[in-house]
């Protein structure tokens, strides 16, 4: 399938029947799902990937359910936090996925080992609904209101929990909200 296709016009030929045009959709947002439920889900690579790929089955399954194919980003993340939910639902992990976490994340330029284990904490320490909001606005840039769309939350909720999740960072960083 050669040249560029919108996200909705490979929506429309994945549900003509083209497995190729679903399979471009998946790569084009898979690093996005993938980093976002890294985040989410306080896990290592493997568990994300293998959330994602759950979320990327059940997505082919209900493509027709899809109301926006131009918002396929959003719609595939949604998929993936409603896995990543049962996930952390079924299983609570301790110390261990926290360690693999702590691994896992690549600090940000400048930010001390201490800071960096200090940020890690209070991730592991918000509700997995913050976190998903945290993750999403403050690490990968989503807006708010995308955020509000991929997760089903109300936008209200979004940044509110945006709001707690920078105040409890910045309060394990040592730091104010001030900005």
């Amino acid at each position: 399938m050669g040249g560029f296709h919108s996200d909705a016009e490979l929506v429309s030929r994945a549900l003509a029947g083209s497995d190729a045009a679903f399979s471009r959709l998946v790569e084009r947002h898979q690093a996005a799902v993938r980093g976002f439920l890294r985040r989410a889900l306080r896990g290592g690579w493997a568990e994300a990937d293998d959330v994602a790929q759950d979320a990327f089955l059940a997505a082919w399954r209900s493509l027709r359910s899809l109301r926006d194919p131009a918002g396929v980003r959003a719609w595939l993340c949604g998929i993936a936090w409603r896995k990543a939910q049962d996930r952390i639902r079924a299983s609570r992990r301790g110390a261990a996925r926290d360690g693999a976490w702590l691994e896992a994340v690549a600090p940000p330029a400048g930010v001390s080992h201490e800071d960096r284990l200090s940020m890690a904490a209070a991730m592991t320490d918000l509700p997995p609904d913050v976190r998903a909001c945290v993750a999403l606005c403050l690490a990968d840039g989503w807006s708010h209101g995308e955020a509000s769309v991929a997760l089903g939350l109300p936008l209200g909720t979004v940044k509110s929990h945006v709001a707690r999740g920078r105040t409890r960072l910045l309060k394990a960083l040592g730091g104010t909200d001030d900005a």
